[in-house]
């Protein structure tokens, strides 16, 4: 995944086109973790700034959503499902095994609809179906 490094100015012109939007400081900070792989700790501040709401509200934003990050991501971004479907084929024993071989790369995360595959996962934003260890360190290649 290619991000574009932090750039206050660079900030600042993608929150203006969201001046309109509902709901804007999700979808900010959202756009701040596209644009450069997590939300810096002066985005907090600007999006505040920028939506007339208070930091403390837009950082209770950011931390509420576990997708949203503070700090740049790892080299590659593994997700295991554990949501019910998954952990009834062994997703819950893939997570443990991955943490302990990955645990700076790894998180967990609630179905990617892919169900009928599970348990499922997903590496650096490719689905794997039928996950297992070896997949997903094939797939960090």
């Amino acid at each position: 995944m290619n991000y574009s490094p932090w750039s206050q100015e660079r900030a600042v012109a993608l929150l203006a086109t969201l001046r309109e939007e509902r709901g804007a400081v999700l979808i900010a900070l959202q756009l701040m973790q596209r644009e450069f792989g997590y939300v810096d700790k002066a985005c907090v501040e600007l999006i505040a700034l920028t939506f007339n709401k208070s930091r403390a509200d837009v950082h209770g934003v950011l931390t509420f959503y576990h997708d949203l990050r503070t700090t740049p991501p790892p080299p590659h971004e593994i997700s295991i499902c554990v949501a019910e479907a998954c952990q009834s084929v062994g997703a819950r024993e893939l997570e443990r095994d991955v943490k302990a071989k990955f645990p700076e790369e790894s998180r967990v995360a609630y179905c990617f609809g892919n169900c009928a595959l599970g348990p499922a996962a997903m590496v650096n934003g490719k689905i794997i179906g039928r996950a297992t260890l070896e997949k997903i360190e094939a797939a960090r290649q």
